[in-house]
């Protein structure tokens, strides 16, 4: 096994990193790079398909005079001053992207969807275990101390009980513009539409409340929308494990915004509106009700819901950037093999994701897994 070796000393050394595409979500990137203590990260290279944009970017994001420009992306990898490599790129050029990224023994931190089915996830993992570096996909929400929090209390059996339901949505109302030119409409660029964009914070914060044990059947909702390209704009599905858990999900271009996550059990419930993007940086909130009962008459509740509040020093990209850098650092200094944990949830993210597009694809069957 094959490990990326950067200069010497390299654990005291920050992290550096190239942007492999300059997607407009990269600038939340170098805006969480910016936020984190000195000497932790840098930007050292930034690539795109012309010199001219990336120049353009890297003047927007103020990194003009501190980044390399390099076109195209191959002259990127082959850079020895890249340690990790940011993938923002089309869903469809992922796999060619991340597997070339590792093969070069750079460490891989990629924008969700994945990739477009799991065939391609696994040719990523296996090029990232083969050579030795770290993955992870961008989806920061795993990384706010909010989430850590509501682990801890769905674990508790005295707060949550025996998970029985959850709910997830996420949505937006997407402009015109968006639906007629966005890569995220175009076929050609990420097919799974609003499926991949949002439907994988659904499906990942459903698995997430399971502890990533898979349903045993995955069924779409006949209440599907596509544009002219076929491409999903709104979708939903129910997911049923075989201890009598079912969850449901709603991804939707079409509709106003939420990011909501419901987990209900046997003794209480949690519930987060602002999962996937917090309504403030610094803090996050989420409610949760145990042992409460209609009140005499069911006039009321014997109980109100718990407004949890969970502070951060650092918004959830940034601490997303943090663990990437704590666990590429543990293998330089040969404490650990690279983590594991992110790639199997990413890949049971994208399973899942997958039975939900083949159960559309199969005019709505059940799909086993």
């Amino acid at each position: 096994m094959s490990v990326s070796e950067p200069e010497a000393d390299h654990p005291q050394n920050p992290i550096r990193f190239g942007i492999l595409g300059c997607a407009r979500i990269a600038h939340k990137f170098c805006r969480a790079i910016s936020l984190l203590p000195s000497g932790t990260a840098t930007i050292s290279c930034i690539s795109s398909r012309s010199l001219d944009k990336a120049r353009q970017f890297a003047t927007s994001a103020r990194l003009l005079s501190s980044a390399k420009l390099l076109s195209p992306y191959e002259a990127l990898l082959e850079d020895t001053s890249v340690d990790a490599v940011y993938i923002p790129l089309p869903t469809s050029q992922h796999v060619t992207w991340a597997v070339a990224s590792a093969a070069k023994g750079k460490h891989v931190l990629i924008e969700k969807p994945v990739a477009l089915c799991v065939e391609e996830v696994e040719r990523i993992l296996e090029a990232c275990e083969k050579n030795g570096v770290l993955f992870m996909d961008g989806s920061t929400w795993q990384h706010h101390p909010r989430t850590a929090e509501m682990r801890r209390l769905i674990d508790d059996p005295n707060r949550i009980g025996q998970l029985r339901l959850i709910h997830t949505s996420c949505s937006f109302l997407a402009t015109p513009e968006f639906l007629q030119n966005d890569i995220r409409v175009k076929p050609d660029l990420d097919s799974l539409g609003a499926l991949g964009d949002l439907g994988w914070y659904c499906i990942g914060s459903i698995l997430w409340a399971t502890n990533y044990n898979l349903p045993r059947t995955v069924v779409a909702s006949p209440c599907l929308s596509l544009n002219s390209s076929g491409v999903i704009l709104s979708c939903s599905a129910s997911l049923y494990w075989d201890n009598g858990l079912v969850a449901t999900l709603n991804c939707s271009f079409l509709s106003h915004v939420s990011m909501d996550l419901s987990v209900h059990g046997s003794k209480g419930t949690l519930l987060v509106r602002d999962l996937t993007i917090p309504y403030r940086e610094d803090a996050a909130l989420f409610e949760v009700i145990s042992g409460a009962h209609f009140a005499e008459l069911h006039i009321g509740w014997t109980k109100k819901p718990e407004e949890v509040v969970v502070e951060t020093p650092l918004p959830q990209e940034a601490l997303m950037v943090l663990e990437f850098v704590k666990e590429v650092k543990l293998v330089w200094d040969k404490k650990s093999e690279p983590n594991l944990k992110w790639a199997d949830t990413s890949r049971k993210t994208q399973m899942v994701l997958d039975a939900v597009k083949r159960s559309i694809d199969q005019n709505f069957e059940p799909v086993y897994l």
